[in-house]
C-alpha cells in the first residue's frame, strides 16, 4: 500500500478550497428571470405544490438525490470517541465516495450529543431535507437503538453503514467464498471475533442466508461470549453460546469452518488457522492491520480462502462495494426505507457479480488480470463500473416488490443506461486507470527526469503504485533536483546514460540499432552517438525489454520524437503511420475520444483512413464501441475544397474497406455531437440513433483547439492525454504544457498498454 504520511494528509485536504465537498447550482443563474425562477417570485409555485402534494418535494427540489451523512463522532474509524467536529473529515470522506461512485449528492452532519434521545430528535427534525439518512460512526450499543428509532420514526431510508455496509459486502462473499470451497452455510462452523455494530449486523445477515444460530461461536475483547456471563447487552446475549468447553479464540477456532474477524489486527495466529476444518475461510477484517496477514494466513496452510479489508490483496471486503449503490437504487424509486430484502438483493447481486466473467483485458482497460471466480476472486473489485447497474438496480427492485417503493422503475435497460451516464461514463477514468495499471506495475522509463514536472509526475507514479519508474538523466543533477522539489527518491532507479559505466549498453544498442537499420544507411559510429540521447536510448531500453514502457515529450520537439520512434519502435505492420488520441470526460456528455491532437499536422486521406481505424481500435480498447465522425468545416458534401475533400474520401474508404465501422461524415462539429440536429437535417447518416463518441479532426490545429479550449472553459471536464495509437511498443508523449498529474495519467496508460502487449505477446507466443 502507498504509505501516507501525516504532512501529505494535511495538504491535501487544505490546499487549494478547504476540504473535499462543495455545492454547486444546477440550474440556470446568469439572468435576472434566472433568478426570479430560481428564488422570488418563482419559487412560490414548486412550494405550493409541494404544500398540496409532499412527494413533490422529489420532483421539484434536490431531495431525492440527496443524502444525510450524520455521526456524533463517537466512533471516528479506529480513533474511538474524538468528538463530532472532529470527525467531519471522515464525514466529508464519505460523501465524496457518494458522489464519486453512486453520483448521490450529501450534506455531512456532525451533531454535538451523545445522549441517543436527544441525537434522534435533531435527526428527526432535519429529516425532511433528505431522501436518506446515512448514520456513520456512531458507538455501539447506541447505534443500533437510533437506527432502530429513526427507521421506525421517519419515512425516508435510515442506515448505519458500519453495520450494514459490512455485512452486506461480507455475507456475499462469504456465500461465494463457501461455493468456492463446496460447503453448506448451513452446516458450517462460523467463529466471529468481535461483537461490535459490524460484528452483531455482518451475523445476523450470515444466518438470513442459512447460517445456524446453534453453530455460530462470538467473542468479544473478554473471550467467547457464553449465556452464563452477567451484564451482556440485548445483542450479545442474542448470540451468546451454551457451550462451556471453549473460553478463548483459541479453543473457539480449532475445528471451524469460518471465522470473521471484526476485532483487532494480529490476535489470529497461524497454528490457530492451522487448527480449523478443511478448506478454512478466513475474513480478517481489522484495518489497516488485519487479525492474521495475509502473508501468515496463507503460509499456514495451502487450503485457506482469504480476506481482509486492504486493497493490496485479493479479496477485499470495501463497504464502498455497497452503501452508494444501495442508497441510489433506494433514492431512484423514493423508498421510505432500506429493509431486509433491498439488504439481501445487494448481497445477492455483488455474490452474483463476481461469478459473471470479467471483462477481456483487451477489451476492458479496467480488469486488465483476467479475473474468473474462485479463490483468489470471489469479491468484485470495489472499481468495477457494473456495480451501480447490478447493484442499484436489484437494491431498486426489491423496494418495489417488498413495497416501500414510492415510485416504479419499468424500464430496466433505460434506467440501468441511465445509471451508466450519471458518473460520467461508469465513474471517474483516471481512478479505474491507476487501479487498474496498480495490479499490474510495468518499469517505465522517464526521459526527462531533470525536468522538475517529470521528475514529480515519477516519483508520483511511484506512490500511487502504478509503476516502477526508471529516471534517465545524471543522477547527481537529479538528486540535487529532487532535494531542492522536497522529493523523496530513495529506491527508484536513475540511469545516467552518459555515464562510463552505461558504455557496454550503449554499444549493444547501437548494434542492435545498424543492424535493423544498416539499409537505412546508419553505421554503428552514427548509431553510437545517437545513444547518447534520451530518447534513442529509452526507446532502445523498451526495443530491448530492458523497460516496459517509455514517456518523453517535455523538451524534445515532436519532429525530433517521432522519427526516432519510427526508427527505433516502428509503426506496427497493419498501419502505415501513427497518431495520439486524447480522451475528453465530461458528465453531460459522456467520453469522448479526439484525434489526432499530437502527431500529424495535416493528415491526407491515406492518413485520416489509418487515424480512424487506430483510433478504432483505441476506442475498443477502453471497452467502448466507436461510433466516428469525421470532422470538417462542411457537412456532407456541401464543400468542394480540397479540403473538405480529403475527409469526404478518407470516410469513403472506412465505409468500403470496413463495412463493419460505424464512420460517416464529412460533417461540422455541432453536427457531431448533436445527434438530433444530425438525424433531422441528415436522415441518410449512418450514425443515426447514436451517439457520436470518437471524433477524427482533419488537423492538429483544429483538433488541439478543441480539446484545450474544453480543458480552460470547464473545469469538471477529465481530459486525458496524449495517447498513442499504432506505435510497436508502448512509447507515449506528453505535451509541453502537461501538468504533473497528467504525465502521471499517460502513465498509468502506458502501464496498461505494456501489460497488454505482455499478454499478447504470451498468447502469440513471442517473448
Amino acid at each position: 500500500m502507498v504509505k501516507i504520511s501525516k504532512e501529505a494528509a494535511l495538504a491535501y485536504h487544505e490546499n487549494g478550497r478547504p476540504g473535499k465537498i462543495e455545492v454547486k447550482p444546477t440550474k440556470a443563474y446568469r439572468t435576472q428571470t434566472d433568478l426570479s425562477l430560481a428564488y422570488s417570485p418563482g419559487v412560490a409555485y414548486p412550494c405550493l405544490e409541494i404544500q398540496q402534494n409532499p412527494d413533490d418535494a422529489y420532483k421539484y427540489t434536490a431531495k431525492g438525490n440527496l443524502v444525510a451523512v450524520i455521526s456524533n463522532g463517537t466512533a471516528v474509524l479506529g480513533l474511538g470517541d474524538i468528538g463530532a467536529m472532529s470527525g467531519k473529515p471522515v464525514m466529508e470522506g464519505k460523501g465524496l465516495l457518494f458522489k464519486i461512485y453512486g453520483g448521490i449528492d450529501v450534506f455531512d452532519i456532525e451533531v454535538a450529543e451523545k445522549d441517543p434521545e436527544k441525537f434522534c430528535e435533531a435527526v428527526e427534525k432535519i429529516a425532511p431535507t433528505f431522501g436518506g439518512i446515512n448514520l456513520e460512526d456512531i458507538k455501539a450499543p447506541e447505534c443500533f437503538y437510533i437506527e432502530e428509532r429513526l427507521k421506525r420514526t421517519l419515512n425516508i431510508p435510515v442506515m448505519h453503514d458500519d453495520q450494514h455496509g459490512t455485512a452486506i459486502i461480507s455475507a456475499a462473499g462469504l456465500k461465494n467464498a463457501l461455493e468456492v470451497n463446496g460447503k453448506n452455510i448451513k452446516e458450517v462452523k462460523i467463529v466471529v471475533n468481535g461483537a461490535g455494530a459490524a460484528a452483531i449486523s455482518c451475523t445476523k445477515l450470515y444466518m438470513a442466508l442459512g447460517a445456524k444460530k446453534e453453530n455460530i461461536v462470538m467473542l468479544d475483547s473478554k473471550g467467547v461470549i457464553t449465556s452464563d456471563l452477567p451484564n451482556l447487552t440485548e445483542q450479545k446475549k442474542f448470540f451468546a453460546t451454551d457451550r462451556r468447553d471453549i473460553h478463548t479464540l483459541e479453543e473457539a477456532v480449532k475445528d471451524a469452518d469460518v471465522f470473521v474477524g471484526l476485532s483487532k489486527g494480529n490476535v489470529l495466529t497461524q497454528d490457530m488457522v492451522r487448527s480449523m476444518a478443511k478448506d478454512p475461510i478466513v475474513f480478517a477484517l481489522a484495518n489497516p492491520v488485519p487479525e492474521i496477514s495475509y502473508e501468515d494466513a496463507m503460509a499456514s496452510r495451502p487450503d485457506v480462502l482469504m480476506s481482509t479489508g486492504r486493497s493490496d490483496y485479493p479479496n477485499q471486503i470495501n463497504n464502498v462495494i455497497g452503501f452508494p449503490y444501495i442508497f441510489r437504487g433506494a433514492l431512484d424509486v423514493h423508498a421510505t426505507a432500506i429493509n431486509e430484502e433491498m439488504k439481501m438483493a445487494a448481497v445477492h447481486a455483488i455474490a452474483d457479480l463476481a461469478k459473471q466473467p470479467v471483462p477481456d483485458v483487451v477489451n476492458d482497460v479496467y480488469h486488465v488480470n483476467n479475473l474468473t471466480f474462485g479463490p483468489s476472486y470471489f469479491i468484485p473489485k470495489p472499481v468495477d463500473p457494473r456495480l451501480i447497474t447490478e447493484v442499484s438496480a436489484a437494491v431498486a427492485k426489491a423496494a418495489m416488490e417488498s413495497g416501500v417503493a414510492r415510485r416504479e422503475i419499468t424500464d430496466w435497460a433505460a434506467y440501468k443506461n441511465q445509471l451508466r451516464q450519471l458518473l460520467g461514463q461508469e465513474t471517474k477514468l483516471t481512478q479505474k486507470l491507476y487501479d487498474t495499471a496498480r495490479n499490474h506495475p510495468q518499469r517505465v522509463v522517464f526521459a526527462e527526469a531533470i525536468h522538475p514536472t517529470m521528475l514529480k509526475a515519477a516519483v508520483q507514479a511511484k506512490a500511487e503504485g502504478i509503476c516502477e519508474p526508471v529516471l534517465l538523466g545524471n543522477d547527481e543533477t537529479i538528486e540535487k533536483l529532487a532535494k531542492q522539489l522536497d522529493l523523496s527518491i530513495e529506491g527508484i532507479e536513475i540511469v545516467n546514460l552518459r555515464h562510463p559505466r552505461e558504455q557496454e549498453r550503449r554499444e549493444h544498442y547501437a548494434r542492435l540499432l545498424t543492424e535493423k537499420r544498416q539499409r537505412d544507411g546508419y553505421t554503428v559510429q552514427e548509431a553510437n552517438d545517437k545513444m547518447f540521447e534520451r530518447n534513442y536510448f529509452g526507446m532502445m531500453m523498451v526495443e530491448t525489454g530492458d523497460a516496459d514502457a517509455f514517456i518523453t515529450g517535455l523538451y524534445t520537439k515532436y519532429s525530433n520524437t517521432i522519427k526516432v520512434a519510427k526508427e527505433i519502435i516502428g509503426v506496427r505492420p497493419e498501419y502505415k503511420y501513427f497518431g495520439t488520441m486524447h480522451i475528453i470526460n465530461s458528465a453531460k456528455k459522456g467520453t469522448i475520444f479526439l484525434a489526432d491532437t499530437l502527431i500529424n499536422q495535416n493528415p491526407n486521406t491515406e492518413e485520416l483512413v489509418d487515424l480512424a481505424r487506430l483510433s478504432a481500435t483505441a476506442v475498443r480498447f477502453f471497452n467502448e464501441k466507436p461510433n466516428i465522425a469525421m470532422i470538417s468545416h462542411s457537412n456532407f458534401g456541401s464543400d468542394t475544397s480540397d479540403g473538405s475533400k480529403k475527409v469526404r474520401n478518407a470516410v469513403a474508404i472506412l465505409q468500403e474497406e470496413n463495412p463493419d465501422l460505424a464512420v460517416e461524415g464529412e460533417m461540422q462539429i455541432g453536427f457531431a455531437l448533436d445527434k438530433e440536429l444530425r438525424d433531422e437535417q441528415y436522415p441518410f447518416n449512418r450514425l443515426k440513433g447514436h451517439d457520436a463518441n470518437t471524433l477524427i479532426f482533419p488537423n492538429l490545429t483544429s483538433a488541439r483547439s478543441s480539446y484545450k479550449m474544453l480543458q480552460l472553459l470547464d473545469a469538471d471536464v477529465e481530459i486525458i492525454g496524449p495517447i498513442q495509437m499504432g506505435l510497436n511498443k508502448p512509447i507515449h508523449f506528453t505535451d509541453f504544457g502537461s501538468s504533473v498529474r497528467d504525465i502521471v495519467n499517460i502513465t498509468a496508460v502506458a502501464v496498461i498498454d505494456a501489460y497488454v502487449e505482455k499478454i499478447k505477446n504470451r498468447v502469440n507466443g513471442n517473448r
